[in-house]
């Protein structure tokens, strides 16, 4: 059976940790509130619904040479 994934949605860019909390906020509230998902950078945009019950994943990496403290990074998924 083929499989595929498609990348919807991605953006990247520099913020401050005000803007960063302020963004993944305005998320949780409309997970909480059992609403749609909407994820805008300039043009590109989606809309999602969030099931019932989600499945939630959190990873912490760190990635670089292994002789220095490399970039860290957080990433937080639900399907």
């Amino acid at each position: 059976m083929p499989y595929a994934r498609e990348v919807l949605f991605q953006s990247e860019g520099s913020q401050s940790r005000s803007e960063l909390a302020s963004y993944l906020h305005r998320g949780a509230d409309k997970l909480d509130a059992g609403g749609d998902i909407t994820l805008i950078a300039g043009e590109p945009s989606v809309t999602m619904t969030s099931p019932a019950q989600p499945t939630f994943e959190v990873k912490a990496e760190r990635e670089g040479p292994t002789d220095s403290s490399g970039e860290l990074s957080i990433e937080f998924e639900f399907e």
